[in-house]
């Protein structure tokens, strides 16, 4: 007896139990085969798939650490729209440090030693927030010259006017400015 009519004393009309097991006919074997076999086909198909997403990402991907005492740059968060020590967009300066690192906090948190200027910053950053520094200092802005708030922001003043150009449309004049 099944729990169902054991519990309420008649048979479940649940669309699963409509029929008696020896009712079930098989309309042929080759039906289950196929799609076994199609099965089979699509998990291949995704195997070879996800191998070659893999391999491609493994070509690109280095395991980033940083040892202690080693130098490194810390990432700023461009504001938008503003132009930043006479370069915008992606030619800006993104990296401002170089700073120490103290300690490893977590498998990918590093905490850095942040001089007094920059006090309202939380000292542990991400992996993914710091690069490697290299003696090259044209791609990096010293923490000294850069009014740094608590989220890693700055914005850049313009100092002087250097030229001044107007340009004469059909009907109206434009006037650039060169900062």
């Amino acid at each position: 007896m099944a729990s169902f009519e054991a519990l309420y004393g008649r048979r479940c009309r649940s669309h699963i139990g409509w029929f008696e097991s020896d009712e079930v006919r098989f309309y042929g074997t080759n039906l289950v085969k196929n799609a076994l076999d199609k099965v089979k086909l699509i998990q291949e198909r995704l195997h070879t798939a996800h191998s070659r997403k893999k391999s491609y990402v493994d070509k690109k991907a280095c395991d980033l650490s940083f040892m202690v005492s080693e130098k490194v740059l810390s990432k700023v968060q461009l504001m938008k729209g503003i132009m930043r020590f006479g370069k915008k967009g992606k030619l800006s300066s993104r990296f401002i440090g170089p700073f120490e690192v103290l300690e490893q906090v977590r498998e990918d948190a590093y905490k850095l030693s942040l001089p007094p200027s920059l006090s309202g910053v939380h000292s542990v950053f991400h992996m993914s927030m710091l690069r490697k520094y290299h003696a090259d200092m044209s791609h990096v802005l010293h923490y000294s010259t850069v009014q740094v708030d608590e989220s890693l922001e700055y914005e850049d003043e313009p100092n002087a006017i250097v030229a001044r150009k107007v340009c004469q449309l059909k009907s109206k004049k434009i006037s650039s400015v060169k900062v």
